[in-house]
């Protein structure tokens, strides 16, 4: 993703910086391999692709447009933010979850949870604000944008999870499987991103760039393969284990990813930045 969205490649008419043009389309094509793959696994699974789904496709519309606009949120921010601030903070999203929880299905949460839900927060203010100072010149206007595609990101991401968790509990784990869904999602959000390209006339400028710079395809083709993959990983654990013990782990994941992230691009890490995120992924 921040390969995608923060490389320089070949301008285009249509394009002048270089810089990939459209967030929604690669969120389209994650969405268009995860169906794919989805379909092949629930013929396999249950010898049809719909006819033996117990809970309606309607079902899953409000996760797949929380899930869509997320997406879109995460892709847009790195324009403005680096990958190890959008890591970080991403990392609160437990807070937002089990918020989300309580007013979706009246869940309660220990005292424990609460705890370790405000040390992230100090953690990601931490990491946050120091790398600010790492940036002095950075445009305050774009760090605002980024902020608050953030708070997005983690309010819709939030809810899908337990939207998700909410439809298993309503049809039963029993008749609603990973890879059903998986299906039902993607088919409804691959149905909303294709509007919203048609909409945005983002598919003419998306075709230019990527004649351009065949390049770009392969990125949002490997981002696809790996969030495709990733995809029947995260609605397993949420079926089976709810959403609160996947955030956790994907917590744990996300402290891989910075590492990656500030080697290969080389982002300025401060000492209060590397305390701050340290608190977060201990917590």
């Amino acid at each position: 993703q921040e390969l995608i969205m923060t490389s320089t490649f070949n301008a285009t008419d249509r394009v002048p910086d270089g810089k990939f043009p459209s967030a929604a389309f690669c969120v389209f094509s994650n969405r268009l391999l995860a169906v794919m793959v989805a379909m092949a696994m629930v013929k396999v699974r249950h010898g049809a692709v719909f006819a033996n789904n117990t809970a309606p496709l309607l079902a899953f519309c409000p996760p797949a447009l929380s899930n869509t606009l997320s997406s879109w949120s995460q892709y847009a921010a790195l324009k403005y933010v680096s990958f190890p601030e959008q890591t970080v903070f991403k990392s609160s999203k437990i807070i937002a979850v089990m918020m989300m929880g309580k007013a979706l299905q009246g869940k309660s949460y220990p005292w424990v949870k609460y705890a370790e839900a405000f040390l992230i927060t100090v953690g990601v203010i931490m990491f946050s604000l120091a790398s600010k100072q790492v940036a002095e010149d950075r445009d305050n206007h774009k760090e605002l944008i980024g902020l608050i595609l953030l708070v997005m990101y983690v309010a819709f991401d939030s809810f899908t999870a337990q939207y998700q968790d909410k439809v298993y509990t309503q049809y039963g784990k029993d008749h609603v499987d990973p890879y059903q869904m998986m299906l039902g999602v993607n088919v409804s959000a691959i149905c909303m991103t294709t509007l919203g390209l048609l909409v945005s006339g983002d598919i003419p400028v998306v075709w230019e760039f990527l004649l351009a710079n065949p390049n770009a395809a392969w990125y949002n083709l490997l981002t696809a393969i790996t969030s495709a993959t990733g995809q029947i990983f995260i609605f397993y654990t949420i079926q089976q284990f709810g959403p609160i013990v996947f955030t956790t782990i994907m917590t744990t994941r996300q402290m891989l990813s910075i590492c990656l992230s500030t080697i290969l691009f080389r982002h300025p890490m401060s000492p209060k930045a590397i305390v701050g995120a340290t608190l977060v992924f201990l917590v």
